[in-house]
């Protein structure tokens, strides 16, 4: 029994006092780096989604994180109050692409690492990955040089099968790479990375693919066409 009372008193009080100042410079440390991060993602992620929207949310979640474990260490009790929080909410996004996934996560470290004042480690981390981005981004930028990237919709009743778009692409484009698939019964979604020689080239290519049926939905995209 007096070993029980012992642990509830030890819960109680220990409890460490969070200092302001520390707190205001990791914030605004966790939201700075989180804006950069979301730069980055802009300029020289891979994504196919709109990336802009997307990192929007960076700087909240690095912000949120940092703070939960802000007040979070400072306390046993709390803790493990957050644990049996966590083991009932579940969370749902829809992350399609992992490059997603790990910027999320990259987000997350900012805000655990500042949460536990460690300003150094997470700022030099934070240069080597962003150093890493950026050099993978330039060299991903030669290779792609002068494509273009595709999206093909086709649903019921008329759903094109993959075997004819790849044929069409085939025929017209200089190159083809599938960069995403994802069939259904009902639906069929495709990302292929095509590259033209001359207009003409993309033209023709638009032809045959409405030929396989009308009501394909077809998207190009020209990642050099979008300015910051």
């Amino acid at each position: 029994m007096d070993k029980i009372q012992t642990f509830e008193q030890f819960l109680t009080n220990q409890s460490v006092q969070v200092d302001v100042p520390s707190f205001i410079v990791n914030t605004l440390l966790a939201a700075f780096l989180s804006f950069l991060l979301g730069r980055l993602y802009v300029k020289f992620g891979q994504s196919l989604s709109n990336r802009r929207l997307f990192a929007k949310n960076f700087m909240l979640i690095a912000v949120t994180t940092m703070f939960i474990i802000t007040v979070v260490k400072s306390s046993l009790a709390l803790s493990l109050g957050l644990v049996g929080a966590l083991s009932i909410v579940r969370f749902r996004a829809a992350i399609k692409e992992p490059e997603e996934l790990a910027y999320l996560f990259l987000n997350i470290a900012i805000g655990l690492g500042l949460g536990a004042d460690q300003r150094i480690i997470t700022l030099v981390a934070f240069g080597l990955v962003g150093s890493l981005i950026v050099s993978r981004g330039f060299l991903q930028q030669r290779e792609e040089d002068g494509n273009l990237y595709l999206s093909i919709d086709s649903h019921n009743p008329e759903k094109v099968e993959l075997r004819d778009i790849v044929s069409t692409l085939k025929q017209h484009c200089s190159g083809v790479t599938m960069k995403r698939f994802h069939e259904t019964k009902e639906a069929l979604e495709a990302t292929f990375l095509v590259e033209f020689d001359d207009f003409n080239q993309l033209n023709e290519t638009r032809s045959g693919l409405q030929g396989l049926n009308e009501h394909l939905t077809i998207r190009f995209l020209d990642l050099k066409g979008v300015h910051e």
